[in-house]
């Protein structure tokens, strides 16, 4: 709700936030500079008798004097008739320049003010301006309840490059915007006459005045009194005019003054309403408050990008997002279905499920498990259908399931269906936490769990024949997963080890395929690129024989111009024996999938980095990339240095130049070998040392190995009074497990 409360006011208002964001950061600029050239004497220096006094001596036949909230002064004069203006120094008198109002500044602040539209577009920038308000408010809520509480609000971001752009953008400029939008409404009201600007009254005038002539300005007691960075407005009585006398406008009032005797005849100060527009008009124009107007330009600065990036963001999310046809209402539907995704294949699964009941006649709510309710009115059952992400944690649209069921839902007959691999340690293991959590709340059981291997479409249908037993209805169900849009990319070169180990591992490097003479001219002059990627991203490759992708952590960053991995042919593994039979030239289709959960901070504490085998290469790849000498301490276990010793060069040649600070390797086959974790406990004080210091942990390769890790890692940190679910909980320690 929240996500959607942030997203449809910025699409809806879009255009014309960004068209007041952009007018008002020039506006705020122009107040910046305005200030940047002024001469603005230091308070109590300087009265507006001595500044009247100094501007009379070289000019004559004044008008006014004014001065701007950039604290330029100008007087206005009577010359052949007509009245021209000046900028002056306060302290000489001296004419500066004529002034003449930038008719561009003009145009702009019309724009921002009525977007050239009159009424109806003041109406429209006062709309804007309080969805501004919504975005603001819905926004920082996001971001604090993404980044798991206000406390954790400046701690570092995670997402794609978009996803993060918009955050720390967001999370900068929030305070500026929300002050902009916020005064922009009170000033829209004000407009509008829906709330006064307290200048509707004025001091009585004079019934008389001295009329004993004029005496010197710098005499006049009342002008004496006001520091001339209170000055709003000195309006001269008119030449020949006995009768008439000085207008005084201040930041506290208005009076009238008797140019003979320079006594204030009549004075009213600014109401309480009047200081709150004054005060609001600055802080919403930066006009006065020349720093206040640099936090407004800059936040107004952001706008355009967060446009864009939160655009984007909004289309990514509503193209992955499949369109579940005669979706009922929550509360109205008999049939609940609750959707846990990563990539997308399970809503497949779901939306069949979805049609044939609907076409059973049931009233059915098909959402992601995120959305799930406390409760539903008329809800006679619920069925589960979820993946697994990694090393057993929920997909993306499950991540707050668990919590929200532990806040309460009311209990329906329920069917859990997990989707996975079975070549995978952690087959479906998201769907048996589910299910086993559901079971421990009082949750009757529909169906009995049930996991379906690789998207079978035949599991799949004999599942529905027993979900249809237990409605008393025949249900058939027929799903066929979609084909993952791929890309083409040409083996370019491997370097082989582990033979003589019976460990066969490759070091692959992919490019794109090079256009030959039969390519289109638009192909050659517009070549393929790599999708863009990082280190420990994923890139997914769908095997022959089989739809259900497998997995393999990327070594190497766009950046590189190479898609690069690790790769241990298994035994029967049947897309590691097809990597494995690739020679340079070979083409292979893949995709590739982020990896959030695996990348190391944007931070200066120390990085860990623990792994064994194959898993060596999304390590290698941080510390390719570890460029600004970030203090990096490498963990590898291999079996024979002879013969599988991954990365060798490299590692030598990162730990020369400093990009990794030291440097462990350890191999099980050899006299006096061991673990991994046998190395972790021998440097058990340093690495104490380094994790009070705020160390990040990251581990990867088998489960095996993780979990001696874990164990040696656990009996390290113990005397710290952590453990490294604490660290997981601080995200301080991270698994990508096979």
């Amino acid at each position: 709700m929240l996500r959607k409360f942030h997203s449809y006011p910025g699409l809806i208002a879009a255009l014309f936030v960004l068209l007041l964001s952009v007018t008002g950061t020039v506006l705020a600029l122009q107040a910046v500079a305005e200030r940047a050239v002024s001469t603005v004497p230091p308070d109590n220096q300087m009265n507006v008798a001595q500044l009247a006094d100094s501007i009379s001596a070289q000019y004559t036949s004044i008008d006014r004097l004014e001065r701007a909230p950039s604290g330029s002064i100008r007087v206005y004069y009577n010359k052949d008739g007509q009245i021209h203006a000046d900028l002056v120094n306060p302290q000489t008198g001296q004419t500066i320049a004529a002034y003449e109002p930038s008719t561009a500044i003009a145009f702009i602040k019309n724009l921002h003010r009525s977007l050239l539209m009159g009424a109806a577009g003041k109406m429209i920038t006062g709309i804007a301006s309080a969805l501004m308000v919504l975005l603001t408010i819905s926004g920082i809520l996001m971001l604090v309840a993404r980044l798991g509480g206000w406390k954790a609000l400046f701690s570092p971001i995670r997402g794609s490059l978009g996803q993060r752009l918009h955050a720390e953008l967001g999370r900068f400029a929030v305070l500026g915007l929300f002050l902009s939008a916020l005064t922009g409404v009170y000033m829209s009201i004000v407009t509008f006459g829906l709330v006064t600007d307290g200048m509707n009254a004025e001091p009585d005038f004079p019934a008389s005045v001295s009329q004993s002539g004029h005496m010197p300005l710098e005499n006049i007691a009342a002008l004496r009194q006001v520091d001339i960075n209170d000055l709003r407005e000195l309006k001269f009585p008119a030449p020949g005019d006995p009768t008439d006398v000085f207008t005084l406008t201040t930041g506290q009032g208005m009076g009238y003054i008797d140019p003979g005797t320079g006594q204030m005849l009549s004075w009213l100060p600014h109401g309480f309403a009047r200081q709150v527009y004054e005060t609001v008009y600055m802080l919403h124009t930066g006009q006065g408050l020349w720093m206040i107007a640099v936090i407004l330009a800059l936040s107004g600065a952001t706008v355009p990008v967060l446009s864009l990036t939160g655009t984007l963001i909004w289309w990514r999310r509503r193209s992955s997002e499949r369109p579940i046809r005669h979706n009922a209402k929550p509360q109205a539907a008999d049939t609940v279905i609750l959707v846990g995704s990563e990539g997308n294949a399970t809503w497949g699964f779901a939306a069949a499920l979805h049609g044939a009941l609907t076409k059973a006649g049931h009233k059915v709510h098909t959402a992601p498990m995120n959305n799930v309710a406390p409760s539903y009115d008329n809800a006679e059952r619920m069925f589960i259908m979820t993946s697994t992400y990694g090393n057993g944690a929920a997909p993306s649209s499950a991540t707050r399931f668990l919590d929200r069921l532990q806040a309460g839902v009311q209990p329906v007959p329920v069917a859990v269906l997990g989707f996975g691999d079975r070549s995978f340690p952690s087959f479906c293991k998201y769907a048996e936490d589910v299910a086993m959590a559901l079971k421990s709340q009082g949750w009757p059981t529909l169906v009995d769990v049930r996991l379906i291997d690789r998207q079978s479409s035949h599991d799949f249908s004999l599942w529905g024949a027993d979900v249809g037993k237990a409605m008393g209805a025949p249900l058939l169900l027929e799903h066929t997963a979609e084909r993952i849009k791929t890309v083409s990319v040409q083996l370019i070169d491997r370097v082989d080890y582990g033979a003589d180990m019976q460990a066969p591992t490759s070091i692959f490097r992919f490019g794109v395929p090079k256009a030959d003479n039969s390519a289109s001219l638009w192909r050659k002059l517009f070549p393929r690129k790599l999708p863009r990627f990082a280190a420990g991203d994923l890139v997914g490759i769908v095997p022959a024989g089989s739809p259900v992708p497998r997995f393999y952590s990327l070594a190497s960053s766009t950046s590189d111009g190479e898609l690069e991995i690790c790769v241990r042919k298994q035994p029967g593994g049947m897309c590691s024996g097809q990597l494995h039979s690739l020679q340079p030239g070979d083409r292979i289709e893949v995709f590739i999938r982020e990896n959030r959960h695996f990348r190391p901070s944007r931070s200066n504490a120390p990085l860990i980095l623990i792994g064994a085998g194959a898993g060596i290469g999304p390590l290698a790849g941080f510390a390719r990339h570890n460029t600004s000498g970030r203090p990096l301490y490498f963990y590898w276990g291999g079996r024979n240095p002879a013969s599988d010793y991954l990365y060798e060069g490299e590692l030598a040649r990162y730990a020369a130049d400093k990009r990794i600070s030291s440097l462990n390797i350890v191999f099980s086959r050899i006299a006096n070998g061991g673990y991994v974790q046998d190395k972790l406990l021998a440097n058990a004080a340093e690495i104490r040392e380094l994790i009070a210091q705020g160390a990040q942990v990251m581990v990867c390769g088998g489960r095996e190995m993780a979990q001696g890790v874990m164990a040696a890692i656990d009996t390290i940190v113990a005397p710290l009074g952590h453990t490294p679910q604490t660290l997981r909980a601080e995200r301080r320690y991270h698994e990508d497990v096979y």
